[in-house]
């Protein structure tokens, strides 16, 4: 098992920047691709980001590519989301999740993909 624990989010005004932190415990000496989440209510949840255990591989969604970036510090068993140039619509509730890979290179962007979950952290960006 993996526990993962969101934290970083809060309140910015449009053009801001917010960095998000993914701590995770547990089992960690296993490999993991690490991925972000956003959902907003009454929508299904939606991918961000992912980087794969390596940390050599990154994706993004469209709608943050260039002002979004996801980093990863094994040492520190941590995932980190840099948000710069943030927008209204990017208020959510922003989950990090957990995929054990035996592929240090492979990404995985859908929900169904990932075996755990944080607890999520909100997001809010005012215009």
């Amino acid at each position: 098992q993996v526990q993962l624990v969101e934290s970083g989010g809060g309140l910015v005004q449009a053009g801001g920047s917010l960095r998000l932190s993914c701590a995770a415990s547990g089992r960690t000496s296993r490999s993991y691709a690490m991925g972000w989440f956003r959902q907003t209510p009454g929508k299904e949840r939606e991918f961000v980001a992912v980087i794969s255990w390596s940390g050599r591989i990154t994706y993004y969604a469209d709608s943050v590519k260039g002002r979004f970036t996801i980093s990863r510090d094994n040492a520190k068993d941590t995932v980190y989301l840099q948000m710069n140039s943030l927008k209204p619509e990017d208020t959510a509730v922003y989950y990090c999740a957990a995929h054990q890979t035996y592929d240090s290179d492979n990404i995985y962007y859908r929900v169904n993909e990932y075996d755990y979950w944080g607890q999520g952290t909100q997001v809010t960006v005012s215009s």
